[in-house]
């Protein structure tokens, strides 16, 4: 039996499905955005690029702690 992710990764399924792009392209797109702030960066997700408020915060928590190596 395989463990379910938990956390923002448990979204990751679902985001894939909605918007068509893989995670690590979303990551990536976090990752070069001139913005820092979390929050910055899921209105960014929502305005720009169509997410919704959960699945923005998602995918800009589990990067952001990526990078600060949690």
């Amino acid at each position: 039996m395989t463990a379910q992710p938990k956390g923002p990764a448990s979204y990751f399924p679902s985001i894939e499905q909605k918007y068509g792009r893989p995670i690590e392209e979303w990551k990536d797109l976090i990752r070069t955005s001139p913005l820092t702030r979390h929050m910055e960066l899921v209105a960014w997700l929502k305005a720009d690029h169509g997410l919704g408020h959960g699945h923005a915060n998602a995918l800009v928590a589990h990067t952001l702690a990526e990078r600060a190596g949690g």
